[in-house]
């Protein structure tokens, strides 16, 4: 890397200063050659000549000893020695934001070109991190809603704070990253199972305060739904409710569980729905037959997927464009398994060389499930390894061009990495990647070391690859790890590391990742709203309908974002000061300005822009409308975070 002091560029413009200490390394010994070498390795001594030098026997080994403290006292004004002294790194900092001159900036990610398996390692643990966040998330907005609709609910705030630490507790390394030993996990799953169990009792408490006397009663009894939709755009969505029976007039039952499937059309956003069992929509069927070559089809409105006797995807056309996605000769959901024999650190690392060792994984079973007309399934089975079998249930409902695969695995394999590579008719020579509150582009070659370097890299919800016009993005529930190499895209499912813990992953697996087709470049999609929608299903309640018919919500929004297809509302809550302030965040999620306009059927006094800690830093001016709420207009920079402050 060629800096030592610099400023960092963040995806929205700001920056931080960074220093990467020029002894390279946080252990050192106080020894006259490694402060030397500080010298000679720092590489922006041009615009400030000092620097951090860490000492002592760090990574859980005690610290500084007498000899190192002896020795650093003696060296502090040698001749031939760089001057020292013992000081608080805020010192540090402080001193070289005052002294030094126009520091370097460096735009983006610093990409760490090691420990690349922590993507992947600990399956479970990195499934539960990512149901917390999002069960918190839908806790936080409904007990926020009931309670300033003065509903009869006490908003949980030390409960959800307890939660959020732990969740919090488990992303330390070497938790959330896999690289723990066994009796870690042991005790994270605790942890998760009681943050889950917590989390969901308080969103039924306050499902209960907001719709309890909307005609609320037992799946078997009840005639109809209920949904909440806590994403901040409008939307339709195929639901099932388990214990729900045909009797109602159910257009259709899922056989792999017996839930019940409806239609939920246009629910609005951050608002609420009734949804009638035998209601759909206009949905066009959606079906699943044999074609002439024997191939399996899977097919609606908006795209025709077709897989062979392997399992393989090799068909994907989309019916709006006439386009076909998927190369001749190619295929998408191709089950990769790798040699995965790190040289270091069994649970850290992938390596580069594991891309040229793997076996393609063939179904040995691919049968027709559900046939419509809300949706259509495939059962896919096979062997993976010597020890382990994988079942899928590949999906499509009649109202999306989403293609779902959901997973069960037993996994009983020993340095194997298996993977899903989907290759694609598209030409780009970058992908873009979600990352916290923004995405970032990496390369699809290898044309120099620091490409090669990104092998494989971490992802949030999302990977996608497109071209001017048109794109196909890889969706997840809970992995991390994703590659492009020219138009081929994999996502890694599981690893199976034997140090520090011997059972990595062992037994059984489940999860889900999507493919999501896109008419327009990245930028001009709405992959993020459907990796949302995929992460973040509607809140569903069972109603009697003739009572719910009466809900005061019904059609209407609570929260809802307008004029800006680019912003997402990421979370409402209420304020950390113990206040009845709603506090609202919002985020630009594309890389482009907007000039959003949020517009809320709640009551406040006024809302301010405040910083993260919320903090008051702009007064902005709330506006209502008559019959239409009060709502705000917020001006957003590429990528930025927004955070609002409603008084009560």
């Amino acid at each position: 890397f060629p800096h030592t002091t610099f400023r960092w560029v963040g995806l929205d413009g700001s920056d931080v200063l960074c220093h990467m200490c020029p002894a390279e390394t946080y252990t050192a010994e106080a020894k006259a050659d490694q402060l030397i070498s500080s010298v000679k390795k720092h590489k922006d001594i041009g615009y400030t000549n000092e620097s951090l030098y860490l000492y002592g026997y760090g990574d859980g080994g005690g610290g500084p000893t007498e000899d190192m403290l002896e020795r650093m006292d003696r060296m502090k004004d040698v001749d031939a020695l760089p001057k020292v002294k013992h000081a608080h790194p805020n010192d540090y900092y402080d001193h070289v934001k005052k002294n030094s001159k126009d520091l370097v900036a460096w735009n983006g990610e610093l990409y760490f070109e090691l420990h690349r398996g922590t993507y992947t390692s600990q399956a479970k643990t990195k499934k539960q991190n990512r149901q917390s966040e999002y069960l918190l998330r839908d806790v936080e907005m409904l007990s926020a809603i009931a309670r300033s609709l003065g509903k009869d609910l006490v908003y949980p705030s030390a409960e959800v704070t307890r939660l959020w630490k732990l969740v919090c507790l488990n992303q330390f390394h070497d938790v959330i990253p896999g690289s723990s030993i066994e009796v870690v996990y042991k005790d994270s799953d605790k942890i998760y199972a009681d943050v889950l169990e917590s989390a969901r009792s308080m969103k039924e408490n306050a499902v209960v305060a907001l719709f309890g006397d909307s005609g609320m009663c037992a799946a078997e009894e009840a005639t109809g739904m209920l949904v909440f939709n806590s994403t901040s755009w409008p939307r339709t969505d195929v639901i099932a409710v388990p214990g729900m029976g045909q009797h109602l007039g159910t257009q259709q039952v899922r056989k792999q569980d017996q839930a019940a499937l409806m239609v939920a059309a246009a629910v609005p956003s951050g608002g609420v729905q009734i949804v009638s069992p035998s209601n759909d929509a206009d949905a066009v069927p959606v079906s699943a037959y044999h074609d002439s070559n024997g191939l399996v089809v899977l097919e609606n409105l908006y795209v025709t997927a077709k897989f062979n006797s392997n399992g393989h995807l090799t068909s994907f056309v989309d019916r709006r464009t006439e386009r076909e996605l998927v190369p001749q000769g190619q295929a998408g959901n191709v089950m990769r398994l790798h040699d995965d024999v790190p040289i270091f650190w069994d649970a850290w690392d992938i390596e580069i060389n594991h891309l040229h060792r793997f076996f393609v994984m063939n179904a040995s079973n691919v049968t027709i499930v559900d046939e419509g007309p809300l949706l259509a399934s495939i059962s896919i089975e096979m062997s993976v390894g010597k020890n382990s079998r994988m079942r899928q249930f590949v999906s499509l409902s009649a109202v999306s061009p989403r293609l779902e695969f959901d997973c069960d695995v037993d996994w009983h394999e020993s340095h194997k990495c298996l993977k899903a590579a989907f290759t694609w008719d598209i030409r780009s020579d970058n992908a873009t990647y979600e990352t916290q509150y923004g995405v970032v582009q990496r390369p699809t070659h290898r044309n120099t070391t620091w490409d090669m370097a990104k092998f494989e890299v971490c992802a949030h919800k999302f990977g996608d690859l497109s071209e001017f016009g048109y794109g196909v993005a890889l969706l997840n529930d809970s992995k991390y790890g994703y590659a492009a190499l020219g138009n081929t895209m994999t996502i890694t499912l599981l690893r199976s590391p034997k140090s520090p813990d011997a059972n990595c992953d062992m037994g059984h697996q489940s999860f889900r990742y999507a493919v999501y087709p896109h008419q327009g470049s990245f930028n001009e999609s709405r992959v993020v709203q459907e990796a949302y929608q995929f992460n973040v299903p509607l809140v569903q309640l069972p109603v009697d309908m003739s009572v719910a018919a009466t809900c005061e919500f019904r059609g209407s929004s609570f929260f809802a974002l307008s004029d800006a297809p680019n912003v997402v509302l990421d979370a409402v809550k209420a304020a950390e000061d113990g206040s009845q302030d709603v506090i609202v965040r919002l985020y630009e999620a594309y890389g482009g300005r907007s000039k959003a306009v949020l517009t809320t059927k709640l009551t406040f006094g006024g809302v301010a822009k405040t910083n993260i800690l919320e903090e008051q830093m702009e007064k902005l001016e709330l506006m209502t409308a008559a019959g239409k709420g009060q709502h705000v207009v917020v001006d957003l920079r590429p990528f930025e975070v927004v955070t609002l402050r409603f008084r009560a």
